[in-house]
C-alpha cells in the first residue's frame, strides 16, 4: 500500500510540472509569408482594420466635410468626414475583403512616412507610380490614369495656350513635392516657378488670387477645380507633340503599401482587376459631382 501511495504522488508531480512547462511556453510567432515579410500585429491583416492615409484636402480625390452625406465615412480621430475618389476606392477594396474602412487625416509629406512605418496599411491619395517612391514603398496597380493639364484665369494671356510652348515666361506654382511641381514646370521655357504650394486648395487659391499665371496639376484636380473657380480655363496638350514630356509612372495612381507587404498589395489588386478605366472614369465624375465647392 505504501508502494502505491509512492507511485501515485510520483504521478502527480510528473503531471504537475507538465503543467507548468505548458502555461509557461511562448506561443509560436506567426509565420511570415514567402517574401519573408511579417505584418505588424495593427496590420489590416490580422484586424481588419483597414488605416488608409489621405490630406482630406485634395478634391476631388480626397475632402473634409461635415457630415456622413454621400457615403462619407469618419475621419479617425476627428468629428469631420472624409469623402471624395479616394475614399469610394478605399470603401471599395475594404467591402471586398470584409474589411473596416479607417480614414487617417494627414498631411502630403507625412503620408509616405506612415507608410513606411506601418503606422497605417496604405496611402490613397492621389499619389503617382514614380521610380523614386517604389525605392521606398510598394504599389498597387494603378487605381486611376490621371492626365497632366494646366489651368489659367479665362482673362489671362494664357487663357488661350494652344502647347507648352505657348506658356513661355508664365508665372507659375503647383504642389510640393509632386510630379507637377518637380518635372513639370522646370519644362517651361523662362518659367517664373515660385515656391510650392503645401497643398492643391493653396496651389488654386494662388491661381485665383493672381499669384500666379498658371498652375499645373492632373485633370481631375483641373476639372474640379473649374467647378470651385468658374473663372479658371483648363488647358490640355495630351496627345499633341507641344506637351510636358512625361512617363507612365507620372500619370499612373496607385496605392502605396509598405515595401514588402506582397500579400496587401495583392488583395487590392485582385478588387482593382474588377473595375477598368471607364469604371475609374465614372466613380471620377460622380466624385466630381458631390464635392464642396472650394473643397
Amino acid at each position: 500500500m505504501k508502494r502505491l501511495l509512492t507511485i501515485v504522488l510520483a504521478l502527480c508531480m510528473i503531471f504537475a510540472l507538465c503543467a507548468c512547462g505548458q502555461s509557461a511556453a511562448p506561443a509560436a510567432p506567426a509565420a511570415p509569408a514567402e517574401s519573408g515579410f511579417t505584418p505588424a500585429a495593427d496590420s489590416v491583416l490580422n484586424t481588419g482594420v483597414f488605416r488608409v492615409a489621405m490630406e482630406c484636402a485634395y478634391a476631388p480625390y480626397n475632402w473634409t466635410q461635415s457630415d456622413d452625406s454621400n457615403g462619407a465615412v469618419p475621419i479617425f480621430g476627428a468629428k469631420d468626414f472624409a469623402n471624395g475618389y479616394d475614399v469610394m476606392m478605399a470603401r471599395k477594396i475594404a467591402d471586398a475583403n470584409g474589411w473596416t474602412l479607417e480614414i487617417h487625416k494627414m498631411d502630403w509629406d507625412s503620408i509616405p512616412l506612415a507608410v513606411q512605418s506601418g503606422a497605417v496599411d496604405a496611402g490613397i491619395c492621389g499619389q503617382s507610380i514614380t521610380p523614386e517612391r517604389l525605392e521606398t514603398m510598394d504599389f498597387s496597380d494603378p487605381y486611376y490614369y490621371a492626365s497632366i493639364v494646366t489651368l489659367a484665369k479665362a482673362d489671362s494671356a494664357y487663357a488661350s495656350a494652344k502647347g507648352l510652348s505657348d506658356l513661355a515666361g508664365a508665372t507659375c506654382t503647383s504642389q510640393i513635392n509632386t510630379i507637377w511641381y518637380d518635372s513639370c514646370l522646370p519644362q517651361i521655357e523662362n518659367a517664373n516657378i515660385l515656391a510650392a504650394q503645401e497643398t492643391a486648395p493653396a496651389m488654386l487659391v494662388s491661381l485665383e488670387a493672381g499669384a500666379v499665371d498658371i498652375v499645373v496639376t492632373d485633370e481631375p484636380t483641373a476639372l474640379a477645380a473649374c467647378v470651385a473657380y468658374p473663372d479658371f480655363v483648363l488647358l490640355n496638350f495630351t496627345g499633341t507633340d507641344d506637351d510636358f514630356a512625361v512617363d507612365e509612372g507620372d500619370i499612373n495612381i496607385g496605392i502605396s503599401i509598405m515595401k514588402g507587404n506582397s500579400e496587401l498589395v495583392s488583395r487590392c489588386n485582385e478588387v482593382l482587376a474588377t473595375m477598368d478605366a471607364s469604371v475609374y472614369t465614372e466613380v471620377m465624375n460622380s466624385a466630381i459631382e458631390i464635392q464642396p465647392l472650394g473643397a
